[in-house]
């Protein structure tokens, strides 16, 4: 039985750490494509790439269209549903640098996202302009 619960509810859409890096991956680092995905540096399986490719798009976080100058490969685009999340994304650096200061991010980034939230995530918005 499912609960009411906001957190609960959030966790059914990206509760796991898979889900949330290719949600990193498109919204911070621009990748669009599955291969691009498979070489991200935390080395995710074939197997639960593409599982987690569908069950993000069938729950409305990501799209996908056939790339034009490659018909045979899918591109891969946040919706609306998944830059909203963009917000958690920085949230969450901000609180693993206040942990870990040996994080691959600086501490100048970290003080922009605290001071100027909302143009780091007009920054990242612009570039997903699709």
């Amino acid at each position: 039985m499912r609960s009411n619960c906001p957190i609960s509810y959030a966790l059914d859409f990206f509760g796991d750490k898979w889900s949330l890096l290719i949600i990193r991956d498109i919204a911070l680092e621009q990748k669009r494509f599955y291969k691009d995905f498979q070489n991200s540096k935390e080395g995710i399986a074939t197997n639960i790439l593409s599982d987690r490719l569908k069950k993000l798009e069938n729950n409305g976080i990501i799209r996908s269209a056939v790339y034009e100058k490659k018909k045979t490969q899918k591109e891969y685009f946040l919706t609306q549903k998944g830059k909203d999340l963009i917000p958690i994304l920085l949230e969450m650096i901000v609180w693993s640098y206040k942990y870990d200061k040996e994080l691959n991010i600086t501490e100048e980034f970290v003080e922009k996202i605290k001071t100027n939230r909302s143009d780091v995530i007009d920054y990242f918005l612009a570039l997903l302009e699709d």
